[in-house]
């Protein structure tokens, strides 16, 4: 099988066997552990993740693996899936909505294909580079020429100031219209479905990104690294809704 229709087909079943599990767990009262970067996991994030490994080595045995809690598998093969089976875990154990699962289908380190479901809500949103749809309808950001007119959204302010320069991020809040820390994947869903128009994380990683990469292009929109370069290589992501407000982030933030 080497068809993007038939690998979309596969990443919807992925995002509803793994959001069954996810649904079932959530706001239930479950432990919650702390991996070694001191971030929280929960037996939905493994339970998850190790499904859909599981469906993916059976379905297609010569792909690799790339996933947050137990990591690579077949390295070497140009078809990898990535996934993050909750992104958003802190926002998943305190009962939010915003928080979804990540599934990326690179070939040749090229993200191909990206999905965020949102099991709860029963939403699955799936880009493939020139399209984006949210439960098969396609889906468009909204384009808004104004930095003034804009709403950005950033996961964590406190990671802007650890990781970037703080003072320019600031500047660029009191440039727009409105300002709200609706983040995780579910800012870049805002995006992509035309309700938000700046999505700003200054660090990612590689399994946090690539999903992204194809649903935002698909969408119509723009998505770059923190300094207008490559997401794919690079290490935190900035996407909007128009390249004209993009290049003017960038401007301000670097």
């Amino acid at each position: 099988m080497d068809d993007l229709k038939d690998f979309t087909l596969f990443a919807q079943n992925l995002a509803e066997i793994s959001g069954k599990i996810i649904k079932g767990y959530f706001r239930t009262n479950i432990t919650i552990d702390t991996k070694s970067d001191q971030s929280p996991v929960t037996i939905a994030d493994k339970k998850a993740e190790e499904l859909m490994r599981e469906t993916i080595m059976n379905n297609f045995p010569e792909h690799g693996i790339i996933g947050e809690e137990f990591g690579s598998h077949n390295e070497v093969s140009e078809y990898q899936w990535i996934l993050d089976p909750i992104d958003g875990t802190k926002n998943f154990i305190c009962g939010a909505l915003s928080f979804g699962t990540l599934i990326a289908l690179t070939k040749k380190g090229k993200p191909i294909l990206g999905v965020i479901n949102q099991p709860v809500l029963n939403e699955c949103l799936i880009g493939d580079n020139e399209t984006a749809r949210l439960n098969g309808v396609i889906v468009k950001v909204r384009n808004r020429s104004k930095l003034s007119d804009s709403v950005l959204l950033t996961t964590d302010h406190l990671d802007i100031q650890k990781y970037q320069d703080i003072d320019k991020f600031n500047s660029l809040i009191h440039k727009v219209k409105l300002y709200r820390n609706w983040g995780d994947c579910y800012g870049y869903y805002l995006i992509a479905t035309g309700f938000a128009d700046i999505m700003i994380d200054p660090i990612m990683s590689v399994w946090d990104s690539m999903a992204l990469i194809p649903i935002i292009r698909g969408a119509g929109g723009t998505i770059t690294d923190y300094h207008g370069n490559d997401p794919v290589a690079g290490k935190s992501i900035i996407a909007t809704g128009s390249a004209e407000v993009h290049k003017e982030v960038i401007k301000i933030l670097n």
